[in-house]
């Protein structure tokens, strides 16, 4: 009943809900409510449990000897799979799939889903529970929905009323303070074959930095760098990005190292349906991360909650087990190496506003309830037609912790190709989240330094 009640709040009020719930709304969370506003009670029949915590540490998963930047052994590698899930028995399962996922099932007829039992594993440290309850009653969305104000280190809506809400929640999500991974990205061609691009990437999120006021802040949420360091004929280009929180007051800054000319230039372009860095245009730029940036493009609902068949505890598809040429496969990665479990999500159906354009004219996406990652986006072109699929295949990073992707893929129904953003499995060192960052780390002129060395 209370799925309900909340879902259908988020109906009736979205178009005038700016944030900033009541105290006894804010008392829920910790109570009936996880600290970051999941519902703790498992579901009727018990396929989805309740929330006792998640996987805090590493000895909460079982790895007390594990060892910071190694590869994440995995917490539930003896678990079976529950059934699997086929073109031919799709019909069967079809209320807890995606949209997208039909049409994966319907367009290749090996693709399947390995469906485990669920674990809720997302986690965060008692500080940011702590800060999220006490802003809960504070934080508002700003202009337009364009921004978040009156919130800092915290989860800002974490009772949502609107679909703008959920997308702000996930734009801010707990990732931890400072991460270092070295990645590859696949553009894979219809026939299964792919040049790997691998980046260095750094992100400074110092709106999650102990002590951190709003005033202090600046308006930057996020420091990320993305330096392109394969295939030789890519390597050395460096983007810089400096992503506002209240996007009303001052639009995303960006700046790009040429090697080739040996200059930074703004780059203004890295934004919406912009092509994605070195995705073969596979992926736009607000695909990354499965979503990012500014919502000002679209309208926002709230459809409620759906309990779903989701990429979560995907722990193989970082493993170093397997190499990039084990789950890269023809159409869409190795579904052996998937695992998927039914979780509760928040659904919320973006449409293009009138007078504006974007490579998708509507956008559907599935948001995890315990830690507002988004784990599945329907992608519909400007016929209306399901054009492209993403999934960010999910995980709980739990040294830190903090519940991530392991792996992004975005399907391309219409010419059998995707990509694949993430791969981490043949790099050592890759899981740093103990760098020591400034803002004066994430400026041009160090840009230009870092470039050229």
């Amino acid at each position: 009943m209370k799925t309900i009640q909340i879902a259908a709040a988020g109906l009736l009020f979205a178009s005038v809900a700016w944030g900033a719930v009541t105290p006894q709304e804010a008392a829920r969370l910790g109570a009936d409510l996880t600290p970051l506003g999941g519902e703790k009670a498992a579901n009727a029949d018990g396929s989805i449990p309740a929330w006792t915590g998640g996987l805090k540490s590493a000895a909460d998963a079982g790895f007390p000897q594990y060892h910071a930047g190694d590869h994440y052994p995995d917490p539930y590698a003896s678990d079976k799979p529950l059934f699997i899930i086929t073109p031919a028995n799709m019909a069967q399962y079809a209320a807890k799939l995606t949209e997208g996922h039909k049409a994966l099932f319907r367009t290749y007829a090996d693709y399947k889903m390995a469906v485990y039992p669920t674990h809720r594993t997302a986690a965060a440290p008692q500080r940011i529970y702590d800060a999220t309850k006490r802003q809960a009653t504070t934080a508002k969305l700003a202009a337009d929905g364009n921004g978040v104000t009156g919130v800092i280190g915290a989860t800002p809506f974490p009772i949502p009323q609107s679909g703008l809400e959920v997308i702000w929640n996930h734009i801010t999500r707990w990732r931890g303070v400072a991460a270092a991974p070295k990645i590859g990205q696949a553009p894979v061609t219809a026939g299964g074959s792919y040049t790997l691009v691998k980046f260095n990437e750094e992100f400074f999120f110092q709106y999650y930095m102990p002590g951190m006021t709003e005033a202090a802040l600046d308006n930057i949420l996020v420091f990320f760098t993305q330096e392109t360091t394969a295939p030789a004929r890519l390597a050395g280009e460096v983007l810089l990005v400096q992503e506002t929180l209240d996007q009303a007051k001052d639009a995303r800054r960006a700046w790009l190292y040429n090697p080739g000319q040996r200059r930074v230039r703004r780059a203004p372009n890295v934004a919406f349906d912009n092509p994605g860095t070195n995705s073969d245009n596979l992926r736009t730029d607000d695909q990354f991360d499965v979503y990012n940036g500014s919502p000002q493009r679209y309208n926002w609902k709230l459809v409620g909650k759906r309990e779903m068949y989701v990429p979560y505890d995907a722990y193989r598809l970082q493993s170093p087990q397997y190499k990039y040429d084990d789950i890269l496969k023809k159409n869409h990665i190795n579904q052996d190496l998937a695992r998927y479990e039914l979780h509760r999500v928040w659904v919320v159906d973006a449409t293009l506003k009138p007078g504006v354009s974007h490579l998708y004219v509507r956008r559907t996406f599935y948001v995890d309830e315990d830690s507002w990652q988004i784990l599945d986006v329907d992608c519909y072109d400007s016929r209306g037609q399901l054009y492209r699929v993403q999934e960010g295949h999910s995980m709980n990073y739990y040294d830190v912790p903090t519940q991530w992707t392991s792996l992004e893929v975005d399907m391309d129904l219409s010419n059998g190709r995707y990509l694949a953003l993430g791969l981490q499995n043949e790099e050592r060192g890759s899981y740093d989240f103990s760098i020591k960052r400034t803002p004066a780390d994430y400026q041009p002129s160090v840009l230009e330094r870092r470039g050229i060395r």
